[in-house]
């Protein structure tokens, strides 16, 4: 089991997540974050650390956004780890809980 990085943390991008994980699973994109599922060790450190409530047990990832859980071993895959909290977007606050964002990830 792993965990998965969902929609509300595009263009929220609060790094909270990434100071707890044991193992530096999580990758860095220009606005997403997404875990490596296979690095993830299911600690579940991170999940309620993320200020978005954007991180879900892979088995919890709500229906319409299934498509995350193969989202996140793709791009994990081409971007780079990151390890250290870092501050979020300036306009982050705004962005948390807006829905349909997938349209504005950069790859």
């Amino acid at each position: 089991m792993t965990f998965v990085v969902g929609e509300n943390c595009i263009k929220c991008k609060y790094t909270d997540c990434v100071e707890v994980c044991p193992v530096d699973c999580f990758y860095e994109g220009p606005n997403f974050l997404v875990i490596h599922p296979d690095e993830c060790i299911d600690c579940a450190l991170c999940e309620p650390e993320c200020p978005a409530n954007a991180i879900f047990s892979e088995d919890e990832v709500p229906e319409d956004q299934q498509e995350f859980i193969e989202l996140n071993a793709q791009l994990a895959e081409v971007w780079d780890n990151i390890t250290e909290k870092k501050d979020a977007p300036a306009d982050a606050d705004e962005w948390n809980g807006v829905e349909g964002k997938l349209q504005h990830l950069e790859k």
